[in-house]
């Protein structure tokens, strides 16, 4: 393979928050960034650094045109509003594996804590049992499956698993900004769905981002199938991203409960709904990812300062005035869930 091709990534998701964020820092090492999009005209308009194709994720001769002369594809599409997942999901990842094993690419993936079932509690590794108890759990753990066995076929992967996303470009239906705050206002009431005393998992894209460029970097050390946690913020006892929000913001914000009552009443008419009530489970437990392996191979798991992360946050989210970085924070705000499909 040569260089160039080596330092060529196409990007599945490149206008969502993951994807968009390891596209950045890939770019800022001197990768040539490549994205699918269905509007590519519209999205360059937003990151005209990215060299931006036009299609469709779910059209397997989309995928492999733009695959053509890349050394890596970062996986990080999902279907826009959380709808049909159980449709789209597995497709689209189908036709990254097609296209990886017709040019010889190496596939990223970025995961999350939906694998785990009850009995990979309270702190899962990555060899831990994977039972989920949910619809989007049991297709996650397809999804790891299959890349599996494109591994065995000698496609190599790297997946990194981590917790709840926040940071500037995260979706719009991430916990931060449809639950915590409410975007575009000034933070007044923080809407907590954690119980006192119960651990949750966050992770703060731009770390996460950079977990994964530090991994790309040393991938032919690396196994051809490797998966990793990270640690990411621990909220140690469920208040302290809320005491966080109300520190930043000013310190005068009330922190009240998340109106769980109304999520079972609006399931049956609002995809979101159903994903948020299937998920509730989450928030019920203590899930503390073990990120012991990561450490092991970076030497220290990347790790921005709460209250910087959440400044960062609210900013891009317009629940904080700053002028100066409002713009280029919020770019991706609003488009995040569309993911180049």
């Amino acid at each position: 393979m040569s260089r160039e091709m080596q330092m060529t990534a196409l990007v599945l998701g490149a206008t969502g928050g993951i994807g968009g964020a390891v596209a950045r820092k890939l770019l800022e090492r001197g990768w040539r960034i490549r994205a699918l999009n269905r509007d590519a005209e519209r999205a360059m308009g937003k990151e005209p650094a990215f060299e931006w194709v036009q299609g469709d994720t779910m059209n397997a001769g989309d995928v492999l045109k733009a695959a053509e002369g890349v050394g890596l594809i970062v996986h990080a599409v999902n279907p826009p509003g959380y709808r049909d997942w159980d449709k789209l999901v597995l497709p689209m990842l189908d036709n990254s594996i097609a296209a990886a094993r017709a040019v010889g690419a190496r596939i990223v993936l970025p995961g999350n804590v939906y694998n785990f079932g009850p009995d990979a509690l309270p702190m899962p590794t990555e060899q831990s049992p994977q039972h989920p108890v949910t619809r989007k759990g049991a297709i996650r753990v397809e999804m790891e499956e299959r890349l599996k066995a494109a591994a065995q076929a000698g496609i190599g992967v790297i997946i990194v698993r981590a917790g709840d996303f926040f940071g500037p470009g995260a979706t719009a239906n991430s916990w931060f900004s449809s639950g915590l705050v409410t975007p575009g206002k000034p933070v007044g009431t923080i809407k907590n769905p954690g119980r006192r005393g119960v651990g949750h998992q966050w992770a703060y894209l731009p770390d996460m981002a950079e977990t994964m460029a530090q991994l790309i970097e040393r991938a032919d050390r690396l196994p051809s199938f490797t998966v990793y946690h990270m640690d990411g913020f621990w909220d140690a006892d469920g208040m302290q991203m809320a005491e966080a929000i109300r520190r930043v913001a000013g310190g005068k914000a009330k922190i009240g409960r998340f109106p769980w009552w109304i999520v079972p009443l609006a399931a049956p008419f609002l995809p979101l709904m159903r994903e948020i009530n299937e998920m509730r489970y989450l928030w019920k437990v203590p899930l503390r990812m073990s990120n012991i392996k990561l450490t092991a191979e970076l030497g220290k798991e990347p790790h921005t300062p709460i209250d910087e992360a959440v400044k960062a946050t609210l900013v891009a989210l317009g629940c904080l005035c700053e002028p100066q970085h409002h713009q280029t924070a919020s770019a991706f705000i609003g488009h995040s869930l569309q993911g180049g499909r």
